[in-house]
C-alpha cells in the first residue's frame, strides 16, 4: 500500500483571495514504512509574500523569484504522488483546497477529496478535546521536532509520517504482511511466497550413539511418552 505524506506553505489562508502556494514536500510510505524517496519544490508565488507569511515560513520574496511557477512543477508532482495513493495530510481541507486550485488555474486534472486521509480529524477522534496541533502531538508521542523553528513543508513531511504511523498504532502497525491487491499479479505473487519441503532432505545430524541414548530415555518413560504417540 502506497501512501504519501504531504504539506504545503501558502501566502495566506484562501487561494480565492489570490494567496498562492510558496513550498511542497511530500514523503513515499510503502506498507508505513518510508521508502527514502521524497518530493521537495519551492514555487514562485507570482505575487509578494506577506510579511506574517515570511515570519512563520521563513521564505522572502528575494529567495521565491527565481524558483519555478506552479504551472511548471505541477506535472512532475502529479507523477510523484501518482493516481491511486492515499495523500496523509494534517488539516487536509486547507492543502487539498490550495493543491486544486493551483492545479486548477495550471489547467491539470484536480486531486480527488477522497483521497486525503486527515491526521487533524484522526486525532481529534482519538483524542477528543486534547489540542491536535502537529506541535502538540509531537509531544504526546514524545516524537522530536526541536528543527521545526520555521514551518517548512518537507520537515513538516518528515515530523507529520511519525505522527501518523504513531496514530494508527506505531510503526510498522502489520509488519508488512497486508496484501497489496493494486499491485501487480507477478508482485503478489511474490508477497504469497510460501516455503516448500527440500527436494533432498538433509542429513541428519545425530550420531547413532545419540539415538540409542534417547531410544533407550523414552523407553523408560512409558507408552505414554510424546515420543511413542
Amino acid at each position: 500500500m502506497r501512501e504519501i505524506v504531504l504539506d504545503t506553505e501558502t501566502t495566506g489562508f484562501e487561494p480565492t483571495e489570490g494567496h498562492r502556494i510558496v513550498e511542497i514536500g511530500a514523503i513515499e510510505l510503502f506498507n508505513h514504512v518510508p521508502t527514502g524517496r521524497t518530493y521537495h519544490q519551492y514555487i514562485n508565488p507570482e505575487r509578494d509574500m506577506p510579511t506574517e507569511a515570511f515570519e512563520v515560513h521563513g521564505l522572502g520574496n528575494d529567495f521565491l523569484r527565481d524558483k519555478p511557477v506552479f504551472a511548471a512543477i505541477a506535472q512532475d508532482f502529479l507523477d510523484f504522488i501518482g493516481d491511486d495513493a492515499k495523500l496523509v495530510i494534517h488539516n487536509a481541507v486547507f492543502d487539498m483546497k490550495f493543491l486544486n486550485a493551483e492545479l486548477g488555474w495550471a489547467k491539470k486534472p484536480l486531486i480527488a477529496n477522497d483521497r486525503a486521509l486527515d491526521t487533524l480529524m484522526m486525532a481529534r477522534r482519538r483524542f477528543p478535546g486534547s489540542p491536535a496541533s502537529l506541535d502538540a502531538l509531537c509531544r504526546r508521542f514524545n516524537i522530536d521536532n526541536s528543527s521545526r523553528t520555521l514551518h517548512g513543508a518537507l520537515l513538516d513531511s518528515e515530523i507529520l509520517a511519525d505522527v501518523y504511523l504513531e496514530l494508527i498504532g506505531g510503526r510498522q502497525p502489520v509488519f508488512g504482511l497486508t496484501v497489496d491487491t493494486s499491485r501487480s499479479k507477478a508482485a503478489s505473487a511474490e508477497d504469497d511466497w510460501r516455503p516448500r519441503p527440500r527436494p533432498v532432505p538433509l542429513p541428519s545430524r545425530i550420531t547413532p550413539e545419540e539415538a540409542e541414548a534417547h531410544a533407550a530415555f523414552v523407553a523408560k518413560l512409558g507408552e505414554k511418552a510424546i515420543w511413542t504417540r
